[in-house]
């Protein structure tokens, strides 16, 4: 009896000291996104700082691939250790579910979530040659004239196409849809009136709505933007119920202890709600730090993927 006893006490002990010593080695960080994007830059910058935070280097591994769903998958696959996490989004946590027939994978029994880390802000952009200055005259001149103003958004299927998408329901508006290869090339045809309207990051868009290349008439989030404060938020120009905002993630493969991904958590959290993280690299963005729990993270998801759903319903896209 003594002996299972002692056994125990330095098995309980032993136990103890491995998840302390966690982390110990090299952290692989799947990134499902091509390189020198903007997810690409903010995310290594997350992971070097998590670095320092857990006295351990990461290793970005980008796995670029239709809807994220390949560098997903290698997230889902890895060994379960907590030395493979990744990046997850509204697109593949959420919308993939709507947009596609067949998502390999199931987020509440393939995948560990561990914190929604960063809120990403979207502004809709108006062509300074549109007669509106406001959200109730852009609703009220498309009413006028159905099928005659078009607009833009990175591709079919993505979060401001899906957001605009919403909108035209929420208000019975026709709209034409023009899908561009990046955000750089929509906000161009902006600024030359080739396209008439268009949500676009706050961070991409700012410089050229303070230079007066463009009109902003509101934004996303619960209460207006510090990069851009003269612009309402959707519920001030009378849409409480409409959002397009948009996230960055972090993700395990299911059955990462409990303890690791906890830790995980909190020190992704020290590292956004740090002020000198903030101030260099999500005020100038028109970002906003969460670092929410993993409890958090997963109640949020589940209202996400319901307003995800109706937005792709809105949309009519499918992608196979």
């Amino acid at each position: 009896m003594l002996v299972r006893l002692f056994t125990g006490v330095l098995l309980a002990a032993w136990l103890g000291c491995a998840q302390a010593a966690y982390p110990e080695r090299v952290i692989r960080f799947i990134l499902p996104s091509a390189p020198g994007g903007s997810v690409d830059v903010l995310m290594r910058i997350l992971t070097q700082q998590l670095s320092v935070q857990m006295g351990v280097a990461f290793v970005i591994e980008n796995k670029p691939g239709a809807s994220f769903v390949p560098g997903t998958m290698d997230i889902v696959r890895a060994a379960p250790d907590g030395y493979t996490l990744g990046y997850g989004n509204i697109v593949s946590l959420a919308i993939n579910y709507s947009l596609l027939q067949k998502v390999p994978y199931v987020v509440e029994k393939d995948l560990t979530l561990i914190s929604n880390c960063v809120q990403v802000f979207n502004m809709l952009a108006v062509s300074n040659e549109l007669p509106v200055r406001s959200v109730q005259e852009l609703i009220d001149y498309a009413k006028k004239n159905p099928g005659k103003l078009n607009y833009g958004s990175v591709g079919a299927g993505g979060v401001n196409h899906l957001a605009f998408a919403w909108f035209n329901t929420m208000n019975g508006l026709e709209m034409q849809h023009v899908p561009y290869k990046g955000l750089v090339q929509g906000l161009g045809d902006i600024m030359t009136s080739r396209l008439d309207v268009m949500f676009a990051v706050i961070g991409g868009a700012a410089p050229n709505l303070k230079a007066g290349k463009m009109k902003g008439i509101a934004v996303s989030g619960k209460a207006r933007n510090p990069l851009i404060p003269d612009v309402p938020t959707f519920a001030e120009a009378g849409m409480p119920a409409f959002d397009a905002s948009f996230y960055f993630a972090l993700a395990a493969p299911a059955g990462t202890p409990r303890e690791m991904v906890a830790k995980m958590a909190a020190d992704s959290a020290k590292v956004v709600q740090a002020a000198e993280f903030k101030e260099k690299f999500l005020n100038n963005l028109g970002f906003e730090a969460v670092g929410d729990t993993p409890e958090q993270f997963a109640a949020f998801l589940k209202g996400d993927r319901e307003t995800a759903a109706k937005r792709v319903q809105a949309s009519g896209a499918k992608l196979d």
